[in-house]
């Protein structure tokens, strides 16, 4: 089978795109024939040896993928071979990763894709769509009525946290950069978009919010921790899923004083059985319309390379030349 996959870390260059033995399941190994995989900013830092995980030789790169059913192993008890599915986490932890024609997940890091759902779609959805349910949901709490906010609503995890926080009774502010993309985030749900090319973030904040806001979603690689404190309500929470090297200035009374509440993660501590709940979630919500897919660029396997180059250059290079998700097909 054909695979994106790499020798030792590095550089985007590091990937060969070749061939290698196709697998076969065991206990409750499921055997997918992938159609979709989607690119994050952490299977970037996996593969350039930013996160030191004792990885498999050669290693397949990637997280998500969305496919069919191939074969299943003799414990498999979900899934059938013909079954659309669609699933993340892999590429993690030591885990082999989606970039392949075939892979081998565990059926517990699997979910049934709905009827009017692409793969390419699936696909996209997947990491973001669980890292967004877990902040909101499992730690945040949000609530119809609260106010959250969140930088980048074009991005892809942004895309996520406005969506799922409209469709719960949430108001949304969020951040753009340039008219286009404020549009973007209005038509996702946004009740609020500063673009942050000609406002000031604070001003504005300060002006739609005037007690605080419920909810600080950070994704800023390097957070202002002063400002997002600050700009908290009483019993405000602050969500850190962003910033691996930052150590930003904490203003500890500000936080302690309004009795808030910092909660930071990361998807792939999460349980299968919380990341089913977040599933679950996102298939009624996609099936009924209400939660959709930011697509950005859609290539083929073997520019997986380049496509990596294209996802570094965005999330380290700050290029914003990609609105939405990096969708790959074998």
């Amino acid at each position: 089978m054909k695979a994106a996959y790499i020798e030792r870390t590095g550089p985007p260059d590091v990937i060969t795109y070749g061939d290698l033995p196709k697998p076969a399941p065991q206990g409750s190994q499921v055997l997918v024939r992938v159609r979709a995989v989607s690119v994050n900013p952490v299977d970037t830092y996996v593969r350039a040896g930013m996160i030191r995980w004792d990885l498999p030789k050669p290693f397949i790169v990637g997280c998500d993928l969305a496919g069919v059913v191939e074969d299943v192993g003799p414990e498999v008890s979900r899934f059938k071979p013909g079954d659309r599915v669609w699933g993340s986490n892999q590429g993690l932890l030591g885990r082999q990763g989606t970039f392949a024609e075939y892979v081998l997940v565990d059926e517990c890091w699997l979910y049934p894709t709905p009827d009017n759902v692409s793969d390419r779609e699936a696909a996209a959805l997947a990491l973001v769509g669980i890292t967004a349910h877990l902040g909101l949901f499992d730690k945040a709490k949000l609530q119809p009525g609260e106010t959250i906010f969140v930088y980048g609503g074009a991005g892809g995890v942004g895309s996520c946290v406005v969506q799922m926080a409209k469709i719960v009774g949430a108001r949304i502010i969020t951040t753009a950069r340039g008219s286009e993309k404020a549009e973007l985030c209005r038509q996702l749900g946004a009740d609020v978009v500063i673009d942050y090319t000609r406002q000031d973030l604070e001003e504005v904040l300060r002006e739609v919010a005037p007690q605080g806001v419920n909810v600080w979603w950070e994704t800023l690689r390097e957070p202002n921790l002063e400002r997002a404190v600050n700009l908290l309500s009483p019993f405000g929470r602050l969500i850190l899923m962003a910033g691996r090297d930052a150590r930003p200035v904490f203003p500890v009374g500000p936080f302690y004083v309004r009795d808030c509440s910092a909660f930071g993660f990361a998807m792939f501590n999460a349980s299968p059985e919380k990341q089913q709940k977040c599933a679950d979630d996102i298939n009624k919500w996609t099936k009924e319309g209400k939660l959709r897919a930011l697509i950005g660029r859609v290539m083929p396997l073997s520019e997986a390379a380049e496509a990596h180059r294209l996802q570094e250059a965005n999330t380290l290079g700050g290029a914003g030349t990609l609105v939405g998700k990096i969708v790959l097909e074998p």
